[in-house]
Parts: structure tokens; C-alpha cells; sequence
């Protein structure tokens, strides 16, 4: 599965860029030809790669630049400007960026750093619709510093790295079990292994890199759609908790599943069903709530005789950039308003833990201040079980390591782009961070 990938194998696309970039000029002082190393050539997309550049000249001026081409066929670049040292190398690990889509010495920010071309339509978010092939990136050397959105100067030398969401032996399953809709990913090995349902917001689909991932690590994951695929309502309407509680029951179940109990994850309205479902379902006892709020929100969530309403949005309340950026911060309803507790959670009646991730520049909505209130009504009834880990600077959506910031999301729905939020380094760093200590979490609880 993982093999360094031939030319012909590359996308049309970066192909015809290749193509109509000047000649490769000779570098260094005796003439020998540049050369970019990047190790792993093929590699976890979760774990960083070391850059190297040789034989250039030594205090020679370059440009890195990165490309990818995703699924859709819209081009995704980037650019930092680099100088050799007295022996003609730069190694990213090591080297400041002057300048381009980053400054400071960053290994990895040529992968986190990548955004939609110039040419191409902006507000695309850079996330694999599938992973079974790996997100390919071209890394090319060009002479001199070029800023970003610039043609940049004669290639110097290139590599192609191939980023992978699994691991050879992991297994992917395909689930019609009942009314429960996606797929199980299974780590390699006879197990049984510590058990996650995975669960995205409301963009619905099915949503698989981040369960991949988690199986690469040995978690038995199982990532759950619930709308917009298959047979599955193609709006977010009502939603049931038994639903959640079908896929929870299937999980904890499964052969392969360690149990007794199991884990959630979820980013956004999955945050939020995230808190839910450790509040109600005893399957459940550990949920990382990624972005989410412990009011449910939008549409109403139904339980056997309970229904929670769901906070609404104003859109009266919310402004829009010159740009046509939609912002949302201030439109949802103010949770803190006594006449929205109906709208609440109970968490404090779970039993399980919880570790709630945070950035603070989030502007999809005050995620920040949920965790806040979350927190308070834990102590308040005398709860410890929670973590938190807050992150400035961080947008709104943290995704596992390297995946490149999208601070403003074309919504797919409402066909507009929405605001999220976030400065790159620092959204890339709490990415990187989190996704240790949400590994860490889920072995302390799930075993």
C-alpha cells in the first residue's frame, strides 16, 4: 500500500504543472543538481515528515512550495522562502521560514499551511471523501523567493510524498445493521480493541479519515453518519437518540470491541450528540467533545418519552464581510438565557468523562464559553470527571495533525461561506497537540 509514487501515477493536474515550469537550472557551487528529500516518502497522515534540501549554494535564496490536487480536482498550494547554509542544505526541521504562507521553523508547514489556489474557487476546506488512496503532495524547490499566489522562479528539484489515512491491515466495513448507517474501521490483529464512535457536524455524509486514523492507533472505530447518506434522511431534521444508541450497542457488542464500555468523539452538532449521548446512554463513558456546546441546538433531540428543542439561530444577528463571509458568532441563542433551559443537557448525570477541546478563536460559534458553562454545572454538582484543553488562536474545527486550516467554510447547505475562525500556526499546533492527549484520553478510560 505504501510505495513511493511514479509520475504516471500523479494527477493530470500536477502533471501539466510540471510541465510548463521553466527548465531546472544547475545548483550549488560544482555544478551538481539540487535534491529534496522527504522522509517518509509514503507515511501516516497523522505524523510529520522531515524536508531536507541539498546541494544548492551555500546562502542560496528558495522557494518551497507544496501542492495537492484533492478529489474534486481543485489545486491546493503553498510557499515558504528558505536560504541554504554554508554548506548549501535547508532542513525544514531545523531552518526559519522568511516568509511566504509561514514564518519560523515549522517541519510541517508546507502540509498545514496548503489553501486553494488562486485560481480556484476560495472557502474549500482540503479533507480526504476517501481513504482507501493517499492524498498526494508534490514538494518542488524553486530558485529565488517568490510570495504567495506569484509564478514561481525555475524548479530546482521536486519530490512526491503520499499522505495515507490507513494502515496496511486495517479493515474497513461497510454497516447496514439494522437502522445504523457507516463504516467500522478495525485495527490489524486479533484484538479486541478499546471502542469509538466518530461523528462530524452538519455537514453531514459519511466522514471516514479521522476513524481511519483512529484504527491506525489501534481504536476500533466506527463512523457514524446521520443524514445525507444512503437512506438516511437528506436533511437534518429531528433527530433520535436511539439511533445513537443502536450504533452504540452494535459497537460495544462487536467481537472485536473491548467494552465493558465505549467511547465518542465528535466535532460541532457531533460534540454536542457526543454529550448526549454519554448523559443517556450507560454504553458510553468517554466522549471528547471537540468545538461542541452542552445545549442541544437546532433541531430537536428525542429520547423514548424526552425531548430536548433546539437553540435557534437569529439570523438577524448575523453580519456579513465584503467578501461575503457570513458570520455567525453571535446568532445562536443565548444558552445563558433561563428561558433556553429546556434546550439543556444533563451532563452532570453522566457517569463517564469527558475531555472537551477548544479553540479559542473559534467564530462558528462561542465554543469557548460552552466549555465554560460545561464545566460550571460539573462542579457546581460536584462532578471532577472532565478535562478540558483550550487552545488560542485555534479555529473552530480540529481535525487530526497537519490538515490545513479553513478559517472561512463554503456551508454546503446554506451554499454560503461561514466564518470558523483560527490563525494557521497556532490552529496547526493545537491540532498537533490535541490529538496525542485525545489518544491518551480514550486508553485512560476505554483501556
Amino acid at each position: 500500500m505504501w510505495r513511493v509514487a511514479t509520475a504516471r501515477a500523479w494527477p493530470a493536474r500536477l502533471r501539466f504543472f510540471a510541465r510548463h515550469r521553466p527548465p531546472c537550472p544547475r545548483s550549488g557551487s560544482r555544478g551538481a543538481a539540487a535534491i529534496v528529500a522527504v522522509e517518509p516518502a509514503a507515511g501516516l497522515a497523522d505524523r510529520p515528515v522531515a524536508t531536507k534540501v541539498l546541494g544548492l549554494a551555500p546562502g542560496q535564496r528558495v522557494t518551497l512550495r507544496g501542492l495537492v490536487v484533492n478529489e474534486q480536482g481543485c489545486l491546493f498550494d503553498s510557499c515558504a522562502h528558505y536560504q541554504a547554509d554554508s554548506g548549501g542544505e535547508v532542513d525544514l526541521c531545523r531552518d526559519t521560514s522568511q516568509g511566504g504562507d509561514y514564518t519560523g521553523v515549522e517541519p510541517m508547514g508546507l502540509f498545514w499551511s496548503l489553501s486553494p489556489a488562486g485560481m480556484e474557487r476560495p472557502y474549500q476546506r482540503l479533507v480526504p471523501k476517501q481513504v482507501k488512496t493517499p492524498m498526494k503532495v508534490a514538494v518542488s524547490v524553486h530558485q529565488g523567493h517568490t510570495p504567495p499566489g506569484a509564478i514561481p522562479g525555475p524548479v530546482l528539484a521536486k519530490a512526491n510524498v503520499e499522505r495515507w489515512f490507513t494502515a496496511p491491515g486495517v479493515r474497513r466495513i461497510r454497516l447496514k445493521e439494522g437502522g445504523v448507517r457507516g463504516s467500522l474501521f478495525l485495527p490489524s490483529g486479533e484484538g479486541p480493541f478499546p471502542g469509538v464512535v466518530d461523528m462530524f457536524g452538519d455537514e453531514g455524509g459519511l466522514i471516514e479519515f479521522r476513524s481511519s486514523l483512529l484504527a491506525t492507533h489501534g481504536f476500533a472505530a466506527l463512523s457514524l453518519p446521520y443524514f445525507d447518506f444512503e437512506d438516511l434522511p437528506r436533511v437534518m431534521k429531528d433527530l433520535h437518540l436511539e439511533y445513537f444508541e443502536e450504533a452504540a450497542r452494535f459497537l460495544q457488542r462487536h467481537p472485536k470491541v473491548k467494552g465493558p464500555g465505549i467511547g465518542v468523539i465528535g466535532t460541532g452538532k457531533g460534540a454536542e450528540l457526543a454529550f448526549s449521548m454519554i448523559t443517556f446512554l450507560p454504553q458510553v463513558v468517554a466522549a471528547v467533545c471537540i468545538s461542541g456546546c452542552s445545549f442541544n441546538t437546532v433541531t430537536a433531540l428525542h429520547y423514548g418519552e424526552l425531548t430536548l428543542p433546539g437553540l435557534h439561530f437569529d439570523m438577524s444577528k448575523v453580519s456579513i464581510s465584503e467578501a461575503g463571509v457570513f458570520d455567525i458568532f453571535e446568532a445562536l441563542d443565548d444558552p445563558m438565557d433561563p428561558a433556553n433551559s429546556h434546550c439543556l443537557i444533563p451532563i452532570e448525570e453522566a457517569e463517564g468523562h469527558f475531555l472537551l477541546v477548544v479553540g479559542e478563536d473559534d467564530r462558528n460559534w462561542k465554543s469557548s464559553l460552552f466549555a465554560k458553562m460545561a464545566i460550571g454545572r460539573l462542579r457546581q454538582h460536584g462532578k471532577d470527571n472532565f478535562k478540558l484543553l483550550s487552545y488560542p488562536g485555534a479555529g473552530h474545527r480540529i481535525d487530526p495533525p497537519f490538515l490545513p486550516l479553513c478559517s472561512a467554510a463554503l456551508d454546503r447547505v446554506l451554499g454560503f461561506p461561514v466564518l470558523g475562525g483560527g490563525e494557521k500556526r497556532a490552529h496547526a499546533h493545537a491540532q498537533e497537540h490535541s490529538w496525542g492527549k485525545i489518544h491518551e484520553f480514550l486508553r485512560l478510560h476505554l483501556g
